[in-house]
């Protein structure tokens, strides 16, 4: 028998996790829900036609693809089988692909329902996408976004507050040591404009989006691969490797972009939307204008970002942009502007329990256990326990009679922070004894006083 096992790239979740996974998840809900954001969720799977030619070759090639039901061998054709092209054979086998991302499949919602939607449009997404990727620490193949997304409207505002969705959702989360990545198209288009790469634009931002991954020799060594001149690229690293501070930056590059209107416009936009974040009171101690980020999926017009985590192995726990022509490429009728940003779950996840951030009862399932010395005070425990749970706790009874040592390794195992210990006198007096797991501290207390303090 073959040894059973999860596909590579993907996890369990058992109860410790999920309640961690749920802290994270829960608290960046009621950030989106704070900047009126609404929740959507769409299908796990799409329509090739719907994903592919959204993120670029290198994205397409990352799609998994559904093979067709049934005898999907039956309408292959037999030269794309002899020329072995994976691009041909994949139209004839598999119509459907799990998605990439959250954005098209929220892109493809908005064109289907564009009639009864209210714009701008906000909403907020958080479920599993997949990608056929080779995992690895903080890489998976199945993985969860947190997706907020403002479609509608082109007002730089949606992006000043994206950066103030990131730093409300780290500062309830505890993570203080961040930086939030921010570059714009046009800053990038410009640059390829210096360089003379027309057309190229898509694979020089491919390799320098990898100048932090793999260094400067290796994106040197790629763009050459690539056909840019070696001549070309000093220039290009005097830019991507500038450093200073933002107004600094935005200074060398107004010089280097005199006659470039995308530079200027990406600079312009740029600096409103870093005066945005200080008109709503924000400071912007954590945001960098990071020269040398690209962003690799290709359907971003406009501002993008970037978000990491300092002194973690994890790399960048998020990222999003803005997105013109999204919308057009299911309805060229429809042009909606766009902005959006996504936390990876999982990434988040594996940042926090790095730092040791998670607070320690953040495993705990119930906040009381009862536990009973005979079958008269379960008897009696059952209605505590029901009366407990109108109010709003959770608890448990434990279900088997058995030693009260027993039950109480039971609560530590979970990490129940109270107990309530039911015998003949506390049935008797109707004082039940209260037990602090984490103080060792035990109190005969009344129903109400024992409320109080489960609930504070």
């Amino acid at each position: 028998m073959d040894k059973i096992s999860q596909p590579k790239g993907t996890r369990d979740f058992g109860p410790a996790q999920m309640a961690k996974r749920s802290l994270i998840i829960d608290s960046i809900k009621k950030i989106f829900q704070r900047y009126g954001f609404q929740p959507l969720e769409t299908p796990a799977m799409e329509n090739l036609s719907t994903l592919q030619g959204k993120y670029g070759d290198e994205g397409d090639q990352l799609l998994f693809k559904i093979l067709n039901s049934g005898d999907f061998l039956k309408n292959v054709n037999k030269q794309h089988l002899e020329a072995h092209n994976w691009k041909l054979i994949t139209g004839d086998i598999a119509e459907k692909g799990l998605r990439y991302d959250l954005t098209v499949p929220f892109a493809r919602y908005v064109v289907m329902n564009r009639h009864e939607i209210t714009f701008p449009f906000k909403r907020y997404q958080i479920q599993p996408v997949w990608r056929a990727d080779r995992p690895q620490r903080g890489r998976y193949r199945e993985f969860y976004q947190c997706d907020a997304d403002v479609v509608g409207t082109d007002s730089l505002v949606c992006e000043a507050e994206i950066i103030l969705m990131i730093k409300d959702s780290f500062g309830v989360l505890g993570i203080t040591d961040y930086s939030i990545k921010i570059n714009h198209r046009g800053v990038l288009s410009a640059v390829a404009e210096l360089l003379a790469a027309s057309g190229k634009e898509s694979s020089l931002f491919v390799a320098i989006d990898k100048l932090d991954k793999i260094g400067e020799e290796k994106v040197k060594e790629e763009l050459i691969e690539r056909g840019f001149e070696s001549s070309s690229l000093p220039l290009l690293f005097e830019i991507l490797t500038f450093h200073g501070n933002n107004q600094s930056k935005v200074e060398f590059l107004t010089q280097k972009f005199a006659a470039s209107e995308k530079g200027k416009k990406g600079l312009t936009e740029l600096t409103q939307v870093l005066e945005l974040v200080k008109n709503f009171g924000a400071d912007l101690a954590h945001v960098e204008f990071d020269i040398s980020l690209a962003r690799g999926l290709s359907y971003y017009t406009g501002c993008i970002f970037e978000v990491k985590i300092n002194n973690v192995s994890v790399g960048s726990v998020g990222g999003g942009g803005r997105y013109d022509n999204l919308t057009a490429v299911f309805d060229s009728k429809e042009k909606s502007s766009g902005v959006g940003f996504s936390f990876g779950i999982d990434r988040l996840y594996d940042a926090l329990e790095e730092l040791n951030l998670f607070p320690p009862d953040a495993a705990a399932s119930s906040t009381l256990l009862v536990a009973y010395l005979d079958n008269e005070s379960f008897s009696y425990g059952l209605k505590i326990i029901r009366h407990l749970r109108e109010q709003g706790i959770a608890c448990e009874i434990y279900p088997d009679l058995t030693k009260v040592k027993k039950q109480m390794e039971y609560a530590d195992r979970k990490k129940i922070p109270f107990v309530i210990v039911i015998g003949s006198d506390e049935v008797k007096s109707g004082l039940l004894s209260l037990k602090n797991m984490k103080t060792g501290e035990q109190h005969k207390l009344t129903h109400e006083q024992i409320l109080d303090i489960v609930k504070k």
